[in-house]
């Protein structure tokens, strides 16, 4: 029984940890697609494609990334936002200009900040540049539409709620009626304040936001520590007003694993 016992902590043990470090390179690397899809107008005559990605945390462009730039590519969305945290090192601004590159660059784009480009001081000018450079527009409490399809699409986005100045009324002023209406938001618990002061006008049709990384390190779907700002949408669907997607997002932050909630992209088809 000894012998037994032994033997098993020798085999089971290193198997369970290889097991184990499986599932953080699978959940960190192999980013999901999320695809959902969404109907506004019950006789449409559109399908609006757009690709939702979260909490870069760049440091490199890894093969999980230029993978995924690829299968944005053969998707072929209409539009691409960006809800925050692309950067936590002020130093790689060119990570996330060759992540760009590697987009269609007819795409149009949207991004927003979110707190850890405030808590690093990721340089606001130099990132809006990048940005630009590659047919991304950088909104902090604006709005701004496409016209897409034929369809005019409004995006806003908002600041981000812990280290920025977020401002609901501010970012919905220059709102021009569209067909659809995104939000973008960085932190989900914002979606409180959405909801507080949203009166139907101007509608808003779906929100957007990222922040928690799912939890980042769950175990059996409980999730021990979140980041501030999480409120209790820590990941996915939300309908208590307009509707709200959480992203669990792409990159990482603090810890350099994943384990539990995998890495995605959500892919919306907008009915329109």
């Amino acid at each position: 029984m000894l012998f037994n016992r032994h033997f098993l902590l020798r085999t089971v043990a290193p198997l369970a940890a290889l097991g184990i470090a499986g599932t953080v390179f699978f959940d960190r690397f192999f980013i999901k697609h999320r695809p959902f899809r969404l109907r506004k107008n019950p006789q449409p005559t559109v399908a609006l494609k757009i690709a939702h990605l979260s909490d870069l945390h760049l440091k490199s462009v890894h093969f999980g990334l230029r993978r995924l730039c690829q299968q944005l590519n053969q998707w072929q969305p209409d539009l691409l936002v960006f809800t925050g945290d692309s950067l936590d090192d002020p130093t790689k601004l060119n990570c996330l200009d060759e992540l760009l590159g590697l987009l269609d660059a007819a795409v149009p784009k949207v991004a927003i900040l979110g707190n850890w480009e405030y808590k690093r001081h990721v340089d606001v000018p130099q990132l809006r540049q990048v940005y630009a450079r590659h047919n991304c527009q950088l909104l902090i409490n604006e709005s701004t539409s496409f016209v897409l399809q034929n369809k005019r699409v409004a995006v806003s986005g908002t600041d981000d709620l812990m280290q920025g100045t977020a401002n609901y009324t501010k970012t919905l002023a220059g709102y021009k009626p569209a067909d659809y209406h995104l939000l973008l938001t960085h932190c989900p618990q914002y979606y409180d304040v959405i909801r507080t002061k949203y009166t139907g006008t101007p509608p808003i049709d779906l929100v957007l936001a990222g922040h928690t990384h799912g939890g980042q390190i769950t175990f059996w779907g409980f999730a021990p520590l979140l980041p501030l700002g999480t409120g209790r949408y820590v990941g996915g669907w939300y309908a208590a007003g307009p509707p709200l997607y959480v992203s669990r997002g792409i990159g990482c932050s603090t810890l350099p694993i994943r384990f539990g909630p995998r890495a995605e992209v959500a892919l919306f088809t907008v009915d329109l």
